[in-house]
């Protein structure tokens, strides 16, 4: 009795290593695609329908009546090293090497983590503090969420459709016969009229009627009592001194050629 269930419990352990070790190669080809290869959303489906058949079969399998109860079945390490053990790297495929103290615990563990129970007794307490009123509203909100969800993950070529729609609706920002003009002005210099100086310009003497047409200017100037003949341009020839007066200037003439220059430069003062 005794060997044949030690028989039954190997070769149902044997199945199930089997029934891993395929959800583990196809968890493997499913990374590899999502990593190096674009896959269209058929083929994620496909291979998930595929993992999904596996993990049926293992719990087929496990609640098969020919299947002990691995529930009643204690594993308790018989030697514990520090030193790596080759056979134990190859059965697990380089992921434990060495069966210590420090893996033990982790490998061998039949609950939780204390700070994972922790978590669950809060949450229980939580779910048992709502009444069954607020919990039927939360469960009503939840699936309008998503039965929301669902439609726009079903429909989403309406939506794009409706939005491409609503975009071609909108009016432009912007007017292209600027945009043209714009662009003519500044590669070609289309629509730009040339500067020119505000004031004739002497030929060979740039800039001259530039400074001329600015500022005040003198057309005559009073010499002496203010005859006909005592009137002059600034410029022009100055009249013969008469004798006796040994190349001084008169007084007058002095006057007259102070105030055109403070007309000329109101601020020479």
């Amino acid at each position: 009795m005794q060997q044949r269930e030690e028989k039954q419990l190997e070769s149902s352990l044997e199945s199930l290593i089997t029934q891993v070790a395929h959800v583990k190669n196809a968890l493997h080809s499913f990374i590899f695609k999502l990593e190096y290869e674009r896959l269209t959303w058929p083929s994620v489906l496909d291979n998930f329908a595929l993992l999904s058949g596996q993990l049926n079969t293992i719990n087929k399998l496990l609640k098969n009546e020919k299947t002990p109860s691995f529930r009643n079945q204690v594993i308790i390490p018989l030697l514990l090293s520090q030193d790596r053990d080759d056979d134990l790297a190859k059965l697990t495929e380089q992921r434990v090497p060495v069966f210590s103290h420090e893996i033990v615990p982790d490998y061998l563990r039949t609950k939780p983590d204390p700070e994972v129970e922790e978590q669950e007794k809060q949450l229980s307490v939580e779910a048992g503090r709502i009444g069954p009123e607020v919990a039927q509203k939360q469960i009503q909100t939840l699936n309008k969420l998503c039965s929301n969800l669902l439609e726009k993950l079903s429909n989403p070529r309406d939506d794009r459709d409706a939005e491409s729609a609503a975009m071609r609706q909108n009016k432009a920002s912007f007017s292209p016969a600027d945009t043209n003009a714009l662009v003519g002005a500044v590669a070609f210099g289309e629509g730009l009229s040339k500067c020119r100086p505000p004031g004739p310009v002497a030929p060979g003497h740039p800039g001259q009627g530039a400074m001329m047409s600015g500022g005040p200017t003198l057309q005559q100037v009073t010499i002496g009592g203010g005859g006909a003949g005592q009137q002059g341009g600034l410029g022009g020839p100055v009249p013969p001194q008469q004798q006796g007066q040994s190349g001084k200037m008169p007084g007058s003439i002095k006057t007259n050629i102070k105030s055109a220059s403070a007309s000329m430069h109101p601020y020479s003062r």
